[in-house]
């Protein structure tokens, strides 16, 4: 079920840097370098594939990165992106 801009607003206040934009939640993320760019989105991907819920994710300049979640199926923020 779709959480309510609401409902996601109090959510977020327990997300260090984790913001709301256009149905999705995003952060971005800044590394010293492009291995350990690598190696966070590597962790990701392997957290998301246990968790059957994929992210997308940027890999911009060298040395940053943006994730956005959202259910797709649900086409907005449900209570399984905030586990």
């Amino acid at each position: 079920m779709l959480l309510t801009e609401n409902e996601i607003t109090i959510q977020l206040k327990d997300l260090d840097g984790w913001q709301l934009s256009s149905n999705e939640l995003v952060k971005d993320y800044l590394f010293k370098n492009f291995v350990d760019v690598m190696s966070f989105v590597t962790k990701v991907g392997l957290i998301a594939e246990k968790l059957n819920h994929h992210p997308n994710i940027f890999i911009h300049s060298w040395n940053k990165v943006k994730i956005s979640v959202s259910t797709h199926s649900e086409n907005g923020i449900t209570e399984k992106i905030l586990i």
